[in-house]
C-alpha cells in the first residue's frame, strides 16, 4: 500500500528522469506496483506558458489512463499543475525554461511534479514545484455511470 508521499516521490523521479529510455523504464517498474505514470516535456517563456502546461498534464494524463475525462480529474490535475507552476513561476518570471512534468496516480493520490531549468544563457537555475490532490479511484466513477 502506498500513500501520498510515495506517488509524489514517484512524480518527482519522473521529472527528473534524464531520457526517454529512463522514463519508460520508471514507469515499468511504477506499474509493477500498480502506480501509474506519465512525463511530458515543457519550455518557453513561464509566465505565458502557465495554460500549455496545465493543458498538456491534463491531456496526457487521460491519454495515458491516469485519469479519466471528467471535471473532477481534469480539475484534480489542473489545480496540481497549477499549484506546482506557481512554485517555479516565483522566481521564473520573464525568463525562458525547460523541462518535464511527471504525473503519478495510485488509488486517490494524485502528484503533478514540475522540474525545469530556466535563465539566461548560462546562467540556469534549477527549479522544482509539487503539487497533489485527492481524486476518487477510476473503478468508482466507472461504477457511477
Amino acid at each position: 500500500m502506498y500513500d501520498s508521499r510515495d506517488v509524489a516521490k514517484a512524480a518527482i523521479q519522473l521529472a527528473i528522469s534524464s531520457s526517454r529510455a529512463a522514463e519508460e523504464q520508471l514507469i515499468a517498474k511504477l506499474k509493477e506496483k500498480n502506480i501509474k505514470g506519465v512525463a511530458i516535456d515543457v519550455g518557453g517563456n513561464i509566465i505565458e506558458t502557465i495554460h500549455v502546461v496545465i493543458e498538456r498534464a491534463i491531456l496526457a494524463s487521460r491519454k495515458n489512463g491516469l485519469t479519466q475525462e471528467c471535471h473532477v480529474h481534469d480539475g484534480a490535475i489542473a489545480g496540481a499543475a497549477r499549484d506546482a507552476i506557481m512554485q517555479i513561476a516565483v522566481k521564473a518570471t520573464g525568463l525562458n525554461g525547460g523541462g518535464k512534468i511527471g504525473i503519478c496516480t495510485y488509488k486517490e493520490h494524485l502528484s503533478v511534479c514540475i522540474f525545469m531549468s530556466i535563465g539566461l544563457l548560462h546562467l540556469n537555475e534549477v527549479l522544482i514545484g509539487l503539487g497533489h490532490r485527492s481524486i476518487p479511484e477510476l473503478t468508482d466513477i466507472n461504477e457511477k455511470e
